[in-house]
């Protein structure tokens, strides 16, 4: 765990503004970065302040971060390896039970699973998948609350989800290679129809990861009618090529009859702009639907903010709370970056009035009645004020 540095324990931010409802993800500087024990130079900003709020989400749990010798350079967000077997990775004992399970034990032949990255790497997109979507394998009848508000024309109820999953790995009908979905829901439809919701979750991975093309995929592009142009350069390019891939194997699954219905989601966290542009341009390259074929599959995308409030609004908000505070808090990683500025203003003064302490603390997630997409709001001067023993570096 980084130290704690001797920063006042307030300070007066004086005319300095408040954050705006944020329309962006807060600028963490290097400095800021080597600060708090973050600091990581091929990070995006998104990832870099995703990072830094991973590191104070761990300070709150008192979860001790790795050391230089189990990583190779100290990044505190990285769990320490007790911590990570223990399981403080996960929301709750059972999430991690169930990632034992699914991701582990009783994975699919040939899965792509990293078990440090679940178990240590508090950023990874795999352990967001589990403490997301885990509390619904666990409860269908609060999936089934869930999807009814995210996709109600789809979604009559959750029967079962599935993990790392893909309905033909390396098989020659499909892809002939390891795509899989992070998560497949198996569903009735309102029309009483089995079907299927593959979903793909993004948090802050870079779109580096493309897939050694194959003649299959060129092959595939055609053969599942989806796309105005299959031959496309935008269906190859990097992040993209991995929903074509992804939405090809799910239209295959359908058309080799492995379910009747599908539908491919795509997840990620509304200030993660690359990933939104990405799922945006994606869906941009399809072709119109019509209603009068329901074994076409469709594309839809939402952001993690939206998957979260549907978790509330279906009666869990205590997993909403935790997950909010977990991924999608940038205010707090505003004012954490903020309260290191201006620690180092000339004239910052330091009341006596109260003791802070040792990290702003993560506050409710923001609620409005009769909403769905509730975005982070600012926070006023005391709560910036509140953020006064920081990390060392």
């Amino acid at each position: 765990m980084p130290k704690i540095s001797t920063v006042p324990s307030e300070v007066q931010i004086g005319t300095l503004p408040k954050a705006a409802s944020l329309g962006r993800t807060p600028f963490v500087s290097d400095a800021i970065a080597k600060h708090y024990g973050s600091h990581c130079l091929i990070d995006s900003r998104f990832r870099r302040a995703a990072r830094l709020l991973q590191i104070l989400w761990m300070h709150d749990q008192g979860i001790p971060s790795a050391d230089v010798k189990e990583h190779g350079a100290h990044l505190g967000s990285y769990l320490r390896a007790d911590a990570a077997e223990t399981g403080l990775n996960f929301i709750s004992p059972q999430v991690h039970l169930l990632a034992l399970r699914e991701f582990l034990l009783l994975r699919e032949d040939d899965a792509a699973v990293d078990e440090d990255r679940l178990m240590t790497n508090t950023l990874t997109s795999m352990c967001l998948v589990a403490n997301a979507f885990g509390p619904l394998a666990l409860d269908t009848k609060l999936a089934t609350n869930v999807f009814r508000q995210l996709l109600p024309e789809f979604v009559h109820s959750v029967e079962r989800i599935a993990f790392e999953h893909s309905p033909g790995r390396r098989d020659e009908r499909f892809l002939a290679d390891r795509t899989a979905f992070d998560v497949a829901i198996h569903v009735t439809t309102p029309d009483g129809e089995s079907a299927i919701v593959y979903v793909e979750v993004k948090y802050s991975e870079e779109p580096t990861n493309v897939a050694r093309w194959r003649d299959r995929y060129s092959e595939a592009l055609k053969e599942v009618r989806l796309y105005k142009d299959p031959e496309s350069a935008i269906l190859r390019a990097p992040l993209i090529e991995q929903l074509m891939r992804e939405h090809c194997v799910a239209q295959l699954a359908v058309d080799h009859g492995i379910t009747p219905r599908a539908m491919f989601v795509g997840v990620g966290p509304r200030l993660n702009r690359r990933v939104d542009a990405a799922f945006r341009v994606y869906a941009s390259e399809l072709l119109p639907l019509s209603e009068d074929d329901p074994t076409r599959v469709r594309f839809q995308h939402f952001t993690l903010e939206t998957f979260i409030d549907a978790i509330d609004v279906a009666g869990d908000r205590e997993t909403a709370e935790q997950l909010w505070k977990r991924y999608c808090d940038f205010q707090r990683v505003y004012d954490a970056a903020l309260a290191v500025i201006v620690a180092k203003v000339p004239g910052s003064e330091t009341p006596n009035s109260t003791t802070a302490t040792s990290v702003a603390k993560s506050k409710k997630r923001p609620r409005k009645a009769g909403s769905r997409t509730r975005h982070t709001q600012p926070g006023g001067q005391a709560e910036v004020s509140d953020i006064a023993e920081t990390f060392h570096g």
